[in-house]
């Protein structure tokens, strides 16, 4: 399938203590649509610079960034964020729920549409992953596990043909992992494009297709097997 997000010789520097230190060098990253991606590579190595850059949370210093066929370059802040809104789903590590809201609130919140679709999609969405007895529930009253599913469902909520997700396995258990990537392997199959930042080779290894970062440039690319 076409790539649904990519990067065209990006670059990224930082300037410590007067002396530049490139982070990202040229890269190019294709995203494809109906395969999950892996990108890996040691600490400090630009993975998750990259990841904020795709994501549109992060300019680059050079090269573009293009969501489908459109080049976010010199876009407005408003359309940055309409794309990030509506193209885009994000998981982090640390899941970044809101902890007085309930999990069926966290996943409402980004809704876009109007009326109470929010609701009933988000309902759904959390019967999906699993949690549908847990929609109110607050975040301290789940697993870790449990937790990163509400953070999957509300990723899902504008119903993103994209999904970002940052060492998402970082903070569960073997059975909770083996779940999650269950469900970006869904979310795949449906043709949306998922991309995984990880250190974990189980991750990689459940990907179609690898790429590996190092001192800020890819130096491979290919399929995990």
């Amino acid at each position: 399938m076409s790539a649904l997000l990519r990067a065209e010789g990006v670059g990224k520097a930082y300037t410590l203590r007067g002396k530049r230190v490139d982070i990202l060098r040229d890269v190019d990253l294709a995203v494809r649509g109906g395969e999950v991606t892996a990108l890996v590579g040691h600490s400090g190595s630009g993975k998750t610079t990259l990841l904020h850059i795709l994501g549109l949370l992060t300019p680059p210093d050079s090269g573009r960034v293009f969501v489908a066929d459109t080049d976010t370059s010199g876009l407005a802040d408003g359309a940055l964020a309409d794309l990030r809104r509506t193209r885009l789903g994000f998981v982090f590590q640390s899941y970044n729920l809101l902890p007085q809201h309930s999990a069926l609130r966290n996943v409402v919140l980004p809704y876009t549409g109007r009326g109470a679709d929010g609701e009933r999609h988000a309902r759904a969405l959390l019967d999906r992953v699993g949690l549908a007895e847990r929609a109110h529930h607050l975040p301290s009253e789940l697993s870790g596990g449990e937790q990163q599913r509400v953070a999957l469902a509300r990723a899902l909520i504008n119903d993103p043909p994209v999904v970002l997700a940052d060492e998402p396995t970082g903070n569960l258990d073997t059975r909770s992992e083996e779940t999650l990537l269950g469900l970006f392997r869904e979310l795949a199959d449906e043709g949306r494009a998922v991309l995984l930042v990880t250190h974990n080779p189980a991750v990689s290894e459940a990907a179609d297709r690898v790429h590996r970062l190092d001192a800020g440039a890819l130096v491979a690319e290919g399929s995990a097997a």
